[in-house]
Parts: C-alpha cells; sequence; structure tokens
C-alpha cells in the first residue's frame, strides 16, 4: 500500500501546484514522503531480516535457509531504495 500513498501524495502535491493550493499541496508532498519512508524503513527491516536468516543457514549448513534469506535481503533491498 505504501505505493499507492506515495502515488496518491504525488498526485494531490501535483494538483495543488496546479490550482495555487499550498495546503494541498503540502498535505500531498508529506503523504508522499510519509509513505516512501514507510516503505524504506520496511525494506530496510526485511533486509535486515534476510541477513539474519542467511547467515543462520550458513552456520547450519541449511542450504534452503541460506537461499530464502538472501531472496529476502535482495527484496528488503528493492523495496527500500526502489
Amino acid at each position: 500500500m505504501d505505493r499507492v500513498d506515495e502515488l496518491k501524495g504525488r498526485i494531490k502535491e501535483a494538483a495543488g501546484k496546479v490550482t495555487d493550493d499550498k495546503g494541498l499541496e503540502a498535505k500531498g508532498k508529506g503523504q508522499a514522503e510519509g509513505a516512501r519512508a514507510g516503505r524504506k524503513v520496511k525494506g530496510a527491516a526485511r533486509e535486515v531480516g534476510g541477513v539474519i536468516k542467511q547467515t543462520a543457514g550458513k552456520i547450519t549448513g541449511d542450504e534452503v535457509t541460506q537461499v530464502e534469506g538472501q531472496a529476502e535481503r535482495l527484496r528488503g533491498k528493492a523495496e527500500r531504495t526502489g
């Protein structure tokens, strides 16, 4: 939902600029930035969880857990940066 909220915020921000409504522009910008920050936090948490899982797989010799952790880490990185 974060990406949808970010898009909604950007639309509100643009509508505020077009209509010269500073309140709507500011509200939209805040909504978009808040959603983006939330997405980054969730991505970072998923990335850390993946690193932990990947490391646990390496330590225990469980290749499936290791690969799952790597996939989770990469997904988190994509969420955080994208």
